[in-house]
């Protein structure tokens, strides 16, 4: 059995990123940047009106002769006189004689001239050209996440394809003669199985919106088939329940069998103690508590930031916050706590039902407070350290 600490670091070292693939940007939503991004062109390429309004070359003239019109797309760069102006509208070119522009509001205008009655500042309301972006500059660094304003950015770019990090797939493996599936009938000594379901919608978080479910009944040979098939079409094998010390526990001493080298088994924490990491060549698996609080417990603090390597994901880890205790905790355990908690700005509050099979606290909560193992006693408004959980 190893320490919280120690078990971090080890998964750390054994997630790396995936490979690289070329992708369309408009199918890059939640892929992660693998290379340096360059803008091909200044954005916005041209001088542009941010407003509805009259272009003209400010002066002390409060009055201007118009002498044409320049609506987006359009390009006819008129030359002007310090007693003209032309209409212009939001996004349009701005002429190069022209430096300001002023709103359509602050203007009295009949067909042939304009009398500003609201005189703006010069410069006003003129993009200039490059203002977000100039031509050969730094659009996107390695390692970052691509949001849909990521992907619009791109686009207003011309980028049509970039260089990203694969996402990994990701098996999960749910094992349980106990188990039945919400939606069918639930006979006596049964239960609903949630942790797969849990467990997707977590990794849906951060962008890995397909995966597998395998299900298989507590059986040697039903086991054993199951995860090798799992290994090879799988970068990441997640595996609920099996895990334990039962006579139907199975799962370890199979993905030994099957050439999955074990990195660590059983941590000093509480809940979430007997998981199972390992991998087998570039594939890692985690076999997960088959009781939900403890499942979804490791799931945050060591499945999430290993995905999130593997991703490519310059950040792995949520940053941590400190809040005020606002009861006490008391640990004689020797083991790391993570408790169900409700944070604000300012205090936090440890929720009722702390057992490894309710979710109920869980579902409510939105931090994990970490009890360090030589903790024994935490005092009422001392601050505590806090894992924030979506």
């Amino acid at each position: 059995m190893i320490e919280v600490k120690e078990a971090l670091e080890i998964v750390a070292a054994n997630s790396n990123a995936m490979p690289m693939q070329k992708i369309k940007v408009h199918k890059a939503l939640g892929h992660v940047v693998a290379e340096t991004i360059y803008s091909p062109i200044s954005m916005p390429p041209f001088r542009q009106s941010a407003m509805d309004g009259y272009a003209f070359t400010h002066s002390i003239r409060h009055q201007y002769d118009i002498v044409g019109i320049s609506q987006a797309g359009d390009h006819s760069n008129i030359k002007l006189k310090q007693n003209e102006a032309i209409r212009i509208f939001t996004g349009a070119y701005v002429p190069d004689d022209a430096d300001t522009v002023v709103m359509q509001e602050h203007v009295m205008a009949n067909t042939d001239s304009i009398l500003i009655a609201q005189m703006p500042e010069k410069n006003t309301n003129v993009r200039p050209k490059g203002e977000q972006i100039g031509k050969g500059d730094v659009v996107f660094e390695p390692n970052t996440l691509l949001t849909p304003a990521a992907i619009g950015f791109l686009a207003c770019l011309g980028i049509t394809e970039i260089e990203v990090y694969k996402k990994p797939k990701v098996g999960i493996l749910v094992t349980g003669n106990e188990l039945t599936e919400p939606g069918k009938k639930l006979k006596k000594g049964k239960i609903f199985e949630s942790n797969s379901i849990m467990i997707q919608a977590a990794l849906e978080t951060i962008g890995i919106k397909k995966t597998k479910v395998y299900r298989v009944k507590d059986n040697l040979k039903a086991t054993k088939n199951a995860l090798k098939s799992i290994l090879k079409k799988n970068d990441i094998v997640l595996i609920s329940g099996g895990i334990s010390v039962g006579d139907y526990d199975f799962v370890k001493e199979e993905l030994l069998k099957n050439g999955v080298e074990e990195l660590f088994y059983k941590i000093n924490q509480k809940p979430g103690k007997p998981m199972f990491f390992g991998s087998k060549k570039e594939t890692l698996v985690f076999a997960l508590p088959g009781n939900p609080a403890s499942s979804l417990t490791n799931f945050y603090i060591y499945v999430l930031p290993a995905v999130k390597n593997k991703m490519g994901f310059s950040e792995i880890h949520k940053p941590k916050v400190v809040r005020k205790l606002n009861a006490e905790i008391k640990n004689n355990t020797g083991k790391t706590l993570f408790l169900k908690a409700k944070y604000d700005e300012t205090d936090v509050t440890i929720l009722e039902g702390q057992s490894s099979a309710m979710l109920n606290s869980f579902a409510i909560a939105n931090g994990l407070v970490i009890v360090e193992q030589d903790a024994e006693n935490i005092k009422n408004g001392q601050l505590v350290t806090i894992l924030p959980i979506d």
